[in-house]
């Protein structure tokens, strides 16, 4: 129904790089999501209040909370569509990961009140009326959340939201929920037991346990975290597919996520020192075009000049690359270059540890230091002056 709708009513729907395409389709699945829990929290209220069930009335206004969330949603997107301004020039695309957190919010909350009222049915237990009308409402209310989930699911993957994606774990915890108070209900049909209380204490769990796992993917973005392997992998495809042009290396990779779709990045990119720097400005100024038009993102890149024609900074580059790989810690260093003087030589370069290695910067530094000292000869002395950077992009 999705798929139709999609097409019926999103224009160009398969360009889902496009910020308005994206806020279409969340739009589109927040409006379906507000009918399907509006008509399940009627449906289930009216079981639960005749047959007198906890366990079917928590479940009728989880469906309620559903609603909620899902216009929450709703508004998110279209918010997050709303063009930059001066008071924000990177646009408003962040407001879509706090619609995600508020629904995650709206999960724990509603999973907190249903723990609360089934250890008040576990104490104070009453027999529940169980009819073919409950069982019905229960069994279509499952496939309904399981439809809901799929759709969710695959719209969040098509147009890359962690807001869609904490509604469709929100909507497949609903028909685990649903589907054990289907099962406490059939077991006070057939043996007169009353488990409803307990199976109520279940699904608060397992509700609080997805709320927490949906707060935890929309504050991620909202706190900074690193790019997609992918994306960064394909930034470095591009820059370095230039190196018949000039293009010696990259490094110093930083991505900042004003929202989906809304990238900035900056990068520095090594070239000859001896090169021709209008030819090296007319390539850098054609990467940055790419790179906004294949990955939909501004880029900035930094020129770094390289000597690579000096035979001696090399050779001795090649020893400090051999002491840096022998420390077996995936470090890497960049910006090498070395200045004389009349008693010693300073070997100036910058090393990027990844955040995975535990050794302290000033250990790293100390070790090299030494190390590079231990290199000079013919009474002249190597100092070594370095500057650590924390890798961001470990892939880069």
């Amino acid at each position: 129904m999705i798929s139709l709708l999609a097409k019926l009513w999103i224009k160009n729907n398969q360009d889902v790089k496009d910020p308005g395409v994206r806020q279409a389709y969340g739009v589109l699945c927040g409006g379906v999501g507000v009918f399907f829990n509006i008509c399940l929290f009627i449906g289930k209220f009216l079981a639960g209040f005749f047959s007198g069930s906890i366990a079917v009335t928590a479940d009728a206004f989880n469906n309620l909370s559903d609603a909620g969330s899902s216009i929450i949603t709703l508004v998110g997107f279209k918010m997050a569509g709303q063009k930059p301004d001066s008071d924000h020039p990177f646009g408003h695309g962040r407001i879509e990961y706090l619609s995600g957190f508020l629904v995650a919010v709206i999960i724990l909350i509603m999973a907190f009140e249903l723990l609360k009222s089934s250890v008040d049915k576990i104490i104070h237990p009453e027999p529940i009326d169980t009819g073919i009308l409950v069982i019905v409402v229960l069994a279509v209310s499952i496939l309904v959340k399981i439809y809901m989930f799929c759709y969710n699911k695959s719209v969040a993957k098509k147009i890359d939201s962690a807001a869609m994606d904490a509604t469709a774990m929100d909507s497949l915890s609903d028909s685990v929920a649903t589907t054990v108070v289907l099962i406490a209900t059939l077991v006070s049909c057939f043996s007169g037991i009353q488990i409803d209380g307990y199976c109520g204490v279940i699904v608060a769990l397992f509700v609080g346990m997805t709320g927490f796992q949906a707060a935890k993917e929309t504050i991620d973005p909202l706190l900074g975290q690193p790019p997609e392997p992918a994306f960064v992998n394909r930034v470095r495809e591009i820059v370095m597919s230039y190196q018949e042009q000039g293009v010696l290396g990259i490094h110093d990779l930083v991505v900042h996520n004003y929202g989906p779709g809304r990238v900035m990045l900056s990068v520095h990119v090594e070239v000859p020192a001896d090169g021709d720097i209008l030819h090296m400005h007319d390539m850098i100024d054609n990467i940055e075009h790419r790179l906004r038009r294949e990955l939909n993102c501004n880029a900035v890149i930094h020129m770094d000049p390289v000597s690579v024609g000096d035979e001696r900074t090399n050779e001795l580059k090649e020893k400090v690359r051999e002491i840096i790989d022998g420390m077996q810690e995936n470090i890497r260093f960049h910006d090498f270059r070395i200045v004389d003087g009349p008693t010693h030589t300073n070997v100036i370069f910058d090393v990027e540890v990844p955040y995975s290695v535990k050794t302290e910067d000033k250990e790293i530094v100390s070790y090299l230091q030494k190390k590079i000292r231990e290199l000079g000869e013919d009474g002249q002395e190597y100092y070594a002056v370095i500057d650590v950077d924390r890798d961001l992009c470990e892939n880069v």
